[in-house]
């Protein structure tokens, strides 16, 4: 039953299958574990980056596509629900009109990239995409009559999802303190289950023949031309996926933040985040979506705490304070994602694999 639910797409490593497990009970039950604020916040964002890293992994790590416009289909996901919900009010009515909106823009946006600039070779698409979103960002923060502008839209959602909603007067008892049932909580198992659905889904179409076929064409594009397979059908067929799932993830984004802004989905720096949490977990391999995004949002998330802590554990000692002060986080998280990528030069779902495959051929042997 597990089997054909991940797509016959099993771990192959009994550490990466026990390391999974626990991250996603851990995302699943994530109100009950970490009812902090904060802590739910960065659950939320790791399902959505989930969703937005396995969305770009059919891109760079199943197809060999590199694409920097991804961001923008994530923007336009997160613009969709918050124009419309601005414009039509807290309704289902608006998310549904947000969200097919949003979908139908990027489908005709991926669809025109795709056909009009995955003939040109490696970095010279990558050029290309980078200049479409670079315009598309400038277009987002001048619209401002529609996009709110630089300030972003602010909106309400369906009194369900609202955070003065309450599902119990009194809040639950957890085993590490009060749970409050309300809006929040009910938004956060929305994202759990869209995500959860996402990846399936995702999965299965990786290991698919479309897939097969995305694999051939990543491996040695010419060969697969020669077989008779149109390869920039099948380009264009996965960028048209993978901006559907990133717009998704975007909306997903505006649901849990009930805002949007040029910074908040649009920004290069989302971008470059998605780079490093492929490389972190593993390019083509979706299962490293999840421990990538889990490493580096945690990290970026709750590094300054860590390095104040250990800033005032050694107060007095020479040097080391001034190089553990929250202000060098991203110091020390450049550093962490050095000694990562030393470790682990195919990630961590690739190097657990490995390391499996060499213990079942000894085995064998």
């Amino acid at each position: 039953m597990l089997s054909r639910l991940l797509s016959h797409d099993l771990p192959r490593s009994r550490p990466l299958a026990v390391l999974l497990a626990l991250l996603v009970l851990g995302l699943a039950f994530a109100p009950f574990l970490f009812p902090g604020v904060k802590a739910l916040n960065v659950a939320a964002k790791v399902l959505i980056f989930i969703a937005l890293v396995v969305s770009f992994d059919l891109l760079l790590g199943y197809t060999g596509i590199v694409s920097f416009a991804h961001t923008m289909f994530f923007g336009i996901g997160a613009y969709g629900i918050a124009i419309s919900a601005t414009a039509l009010g807290p309704t289902w009515w608006a998310l549904i009109v947000g969200a097919l909106g949003a979908l139908v823009l990027s489908l005709l946006l991926s669809l025109l990239i795709g056909l009009f600039s995955l003939r040109v070779r490696a970095i010279f698409f990558a050029m290309i995409t980078l200049a479409v979103a670079s315009a598309f960002l400038t277009l987002a923060s001048q619209l401002s009559d529609i996009t709110g502008g630089e300030d972003g839209l602010t909106f309400r959602l369906p009194e369900l999802l609202s955070p003065g909603f309450t599902l119990m007067e009194d809040d639950f008892q957890g085993p590490f303190g009060p749970v409050a049932l309300n809006g929040r909580f009910i938004t956060y198992y929305l994202l759990f289950v869209c995500v959860t659905a996402m990846f399936l889904v995702m999965l299965r179409i990786v290991n698919s023949p479309f897939g097969r076929v995305l694999q051939a064409i990543r491996e040695n594009d010419f060969r697969a031309e020669a077989l008779g397979y149109r390869t920039v059908v099948y380009r264009t067929l996965s960028n048209v996926i993978a901006a559907s799932f990133a717009t998704l993830a975007g909306c997903l984004l505006a649901l849990w933040l009930r805002y949007n802004g040029p910074d908040t989905s649009l920004s290069f720096e989302i971008m470059l985040d998605i780079l490093l949490i492929v490389v972190i977990g593993g390019m083509g391999t979706l299962y490293g979506a999840i421990i990538g995004s889990v490493v580096f949002l945690v990290a970026q998330s709750y590094l300054q705490d860590l390095l104040r802590w250990a800033g005032a554990l050694t107060e007095g000692v020479p040097l080391l304070p001034a190089l553990l002060t929250p202000d060098r986080w991203l110091l020390w998280l450049g550093l962490l994602f050095v000694l990562s990528v030393y470790h682990f030069p195919t990630g961590v779902v690739g190097k657990l694999r490995e390391r499996a495959s060499l213990k079942g051929t000894k085995e064998g042997a």
